[in-house]
């Protein structure tokens, strides 16, 4: 609509986003209306419209089996969009059309923000199925018929409420129809079972819903008074209210069609059942955070007794290797860390990349300085850990064997992803500016026990591929190329 809108009409951006506002809304007036809902705007010049958003209804068939977005028509041809836009009413004159053998009516609903008309809703009907109407399509089609006045006046959508109609009560999941003092006029059988939800044993019809829906909610005192006002229907509201047996999802509408209050609408919604499955989830992220915290509890434990051992240990090699360990164990267990914070299986690790670089640098024999670069991005946790640990080893092997005693330096990680949706990579480069590598040096050969740690993790473990290469101009580098999941 964006395109549209800025391509072929005069329309200013506090004009576009009232027409969102608006579209955002009217899925409300095309279900009540059993209707197709096209909206047209005048273009720039004036002499042709262009439709810039469509809805069709969940309660009724389409008139439109083809998308009309996008299609221009000159002016003159559609004589109801020229009548509702010049003069600002509804237009309902003109016989019903036929559309590949179905008799469709068709309504011009001018769209206005303050004293301007921005454009023309079309609302068609597809008549083929009509028949007598029910109560609850009376009532359907009595309240489409105000929120289409609303609409032509200016008052709705209310311009202070924005809402998400993919959480929003819709008109089949329950309405009730509300008098100008707050009875209920007709409750839909969907409305009724999620009352009866809450404890009602009788019918609402008559009622006072305000007060009624006050007397079942669990709550007393001064909220009661709040509630019963906001279930009145006086403003534009959304709540809800937990019972003992059900969770009800309620949206109050105003109805003003000739700015005046003469009701309202009330839209509810059983959502006991999803209500349960979240707090489900919730229990569940908060049980899977516990473990990884506990994990890093006792991955700390064990790294402190590594150390404790370390420093009885009177053998040189002996202590170097356990300290080893411990840096091994800490490189796992920051990444616990991080996943005991979020409510996913998945971490930002350029944090966990950078605590590893100052956990690394701590043993650095001189003045080495350790930087990123680029981004790692999201990763999942099975990538995570073992990268994590690649990462410590490499790291862990530039500062003991690139710099010798006291010699100052830089080792650099740089991350690149790229590659298509489908192959996405991870490309991960650590240079050193140090002595470089010995003569005849094979990565994919040395017993090291620190590579052989790599190649398992990397070729093993990750899927990707590592070599270890002199630098461009001195130092070296080690080149890390992993497959990894696309960011989402």
């Amino acid at each position: 609509m964006n395109e549209l809108v800025r391509q072929h009409t005069a329309l200013d951006d506090s004009d576009l986003e009232w027409l969102h506002l608006l579209v955002s809304e009217w899925q409300l007036l095309s279900d009540l209306s059993f209707a197709d809902l096209v909206l047209w705007v005048p273009t720039r010049d004036g002499t042709r419209y262009v439709s810039v958003a469509q809805m069709r209804p969940n309660t009724g068939p389409t008139s439109y089996q083809d998308d009309m977005v996008g299609h221009l028509v000159p002016r003159g041809r559609r004589p109801m969009l020229d009548v509702a836009l010049d003069e600002g009413r509804i237009v309902r004159e003109g016989d019903p059309e036929w559309r590949e053998e179905v008799p469709v009516r068709i309504e011009s609903i001018p769209v206005r923000r303050a004293a301007r008309v921005l454009g023309v809703i079309a609302r068609n009907t597809n008549l083929l199925t009509v028949r007598t109407p029910s109560r609850l399509e009376l009532t359907y089609l009595q309240s489409a018929s105000d929120l289409a006045q609303m609409i032509a006046a200016g008052s709705f959508p209310f311009p202070d409420q924005q809402v998400d109609m993919d959480a929003s009560p819709r008109v089949g999941d329950g309405l009730i129809r509300l008098d100008a003092d707050g009875i209920v006029q007709y409750a839909s059988p969907n409305a009724l079972s999620a009352y009866h939800r809450l404890g009602l044993a009788a019918d609402l019809l008559g009622h006072h819903l305000g007060r009624t829906t006050a007397e079942l909610a669990p709550t007393r005192g001064p909220v009661d008074e709040a509630l019963a006002k906001v279930a009145s229907g006086w403003a534009p509201r959304e709540f809800e209210i937990e019972s003992p047996d059900g969770v009800i999802q309620f949206r109050a509408i105003p109805l003003k069609p000739k700015g005046t209050r003469i009701g309202s609408l009330v839209l509810l919604r059983d959502v006991t059942e999803l209500r349960r499955r979240e707090r489900e989830l919730m229990t569940k992220d908060a049980t899977i955070r516990e473990i990884h915290h506990r994990v890093k509890n006792n991955l700390q434990t064990v790294a402190a007794l590594l150390r404790l051992q370390a420093r009885r240990i009177e053998s040189e090699r002996g202590r170097e290797a356990l300290e080893e360990a411990v840096r091994r164990v800490g490189s796992i267990a920051i990444v616990h860390e991080t996943l005991s914070q979020n409510l996913d299986e998945r971490v930002e690790f350029d944090e966990i990349a950078d605590r590893v670089l100052a956990m690394v640098a701590e043993i650095s024999p001189g003045k080495v300085t350790g930087r990123r670069s680029g981004r790692f991005g999201i990763l999942d946790a099975e990538v995570a850990t073992p990268l994590s640990m690649v990462l410590t080893e490499v790291l862990q092997n530039a500062l003991e064997h690139g710099f010798r005693e006291g010699e100052t330096g830089t080792v650099e990680v740089t991350a690149v992803r790229g590659g298509t949706s489908k192959e996405a990579r991870l490309l991960v480069t650590i240079q050193d500016d140090g002595v470089g590598l010995p003569a005849g040096f094979d990565p994919h050969r040395s017993g090291n026990l620190g590579l052989q740690i790599v190649r398992t993790l990397v070729e093993g473990e990750l899927g990707g591929t590592f070599d270890m290469v002199p630098a461009p101009e001195r130092g070296t580098q080690v080149i890390l190329d992993i497959p990894v999941q696309t960011q989402k």
